[in-house]
């Protein structure tokens, strides 16, 4: 498998690679001249996300044992790798008896994320599947009311914790969804896709103005894009477009990924691939339509599978970063055996790391970072430190201090 353009490193590097000329100086504002020094990465700007539902009981102190062992496991895996997690705000399991959201445990867990550095996103705020099965109970007002109401709630009490939201989830299906009834469906049928992300988006800037706020869909025909014109063209602010590619009956390959990126590159917003799986088992029958019907006893990992699987993700996360405007990519369950039983993880069963984690640990935490480095300040204090944006320490006779590489030019540190 070879990428499109033997190039792609440069472009990665042009996207992403930034430079600034430090200034080390004194607490006597001297510079330190002639010094050695080291720098070292410790947080990217990208955002290299995973979900985080499997960190739910660790970060609530709700499990004991060998249990919670294997869970401090799994947690150094997800936090070694990804600085970005994305909480489940199914409104189902959510808020299964209505007035009795699941707050104060999902709170608990976003702190647990961002105390290890990790930006969190909230998903979704509305979808048709998984939804609260009461509203069924509702006038179609009533549950237009409800929705709403829901969203100034989650999107309120998590302000300054979850700052970045999957607003609507798969808006394109959802009026027409018929496999079972459901408020959201009916809600869409009533306002219509236009107005729907029109009431949730405005419900979601108006409790957190501050938010980012992104449409998300699986669906990346023309209709998501007829769709995302039409509420560009009706006034709509859609801060970031969620595009999800789960590859279970087999890998996009290089040159759908590229069309598909061209295509919605056009609209001028931020990309964020949120919901990406490739399998490193059997892969689905290409005749599978709507990929939960493909319901199996057994769905195992093999040798075979894992190599193939390490192959495409490193092609496919470079292929994602050689593109300006990709700005987030989120691999969808860190362990196998989740979503519809896939090996879609980047652990297998028993949490042992597959050739497909080490494959993205070498691109995220080596060849696009910078490890701890010795250099050496010229006769004015300076010396110029090259990396991936992002934030980084410095360290000289014993005092460190951190800084962000790629907002300034030159930057002036005292310790």
């Amino acid at each position: 498998m070879q990428l499109s353009s033997s190039g792609i490193d440069a472009d990665i590097r042009k996207n992403h690679a930034v430079s600034a000329t430090i200034t080390l100086l004194g607490r006597d504002r001297k510079p330190a001249a002639k010094q050695e020094i080291t720098v070292a990465q410790t947080h990217h700007q990208f955002l290299f996300g995973c979900t985080g539902s499997s960190i739910i009981a660790l970060a609530n102190d709700e499990l004991k044992g060998d249990a919670k062992s294997q869970a401090e496991s799994h947690a150094d895996s997800l936090t070694h790798l990804f600085n970005f997690v994305t909480l489940p705000f199914y409104w189902g399991r959510f808020e299964p008896k209505r007035g009795l959201p699941d707050t104060a445990r999902i709170t608990r867990t976003a702190q647990w994320f961002t105390e290890r550095g990790c930006v969190v996103k909230g998903h979704p705020l509305c979808w048709h599947t998984v939804s609260a099965p009461w509203l069924l109970e509702m006038s179609d007002e009533k549950i237009v009311e409800a929705q709403l109401a829901r969203i100034h709630r989650e999107v309120t009490d998590f302000a300054g914790l979850i700052d970045m939201w999957d607003v609507i989830n798969e808006v394109v299906i959802m009026p027409i969804f018929d496999k079972y009834d459901n408020g959201i469906t009916r809600m869409a049928r009533r306002l219509g896709r236009i107005g729907i992300i029109r009431a949730t988006f405005d419900a979601a800037r108006a409790a957190n103005p501050r938010a980012i706020l992104l449409l998300n869909d699986f669906d990346v025909s023309a209709a998501y894009e007829c769709l995302l014109e039409g509420c560009l063209e009706a006034g709509i602010k859609i801060d970031a477009l969620g595009i999800q590619s789960h590859m279970h009956q087999g890998y996009w390959g290089v040159e759908k990924t590229q069309s598909v990126l061209e295509r919605f590159a056009r609209y001028k917003l931020p990309i964020h691939f949120t919901e990406n799986t490739l399998v490193s088992g059997t892969i689905m029958p290409p005749e599978i339509v709507d990929l939960n019907d493909y319901q199996v006893e057994e769905w195992p990992t093999t040798p075979d599978g894992e190599a193939r699987q390490a192959e495409e993700v490193v092609t496919h996360y470079k292929t994602l970063m050689a593109h300006p405007q990709v700005k987030a990519i989120t691999w969808w369950g860190l362990q196998d055996g989740g979503w519809l039983k896939a090996p879609s993880g980047l652990l297998r069963i028993d949490r042992s790391r597959k050739p497909a984690y080490d494959a993205l640990a070498k691109l995220v935490k080596g060849q696009w970072w910078l490890p701890p480095t010795k250099m050496m300040t010229d006769e004015n204090g300076k010396v110029r430190v090259e990396g991936f944006a992002g934030e980084y320490s410095v360290t000289w006779a014993g005092k460190s201090k951190t800084f962000e590489l790629g907002r300034e030019a030159s930057l002036e540190l005292v310790l």
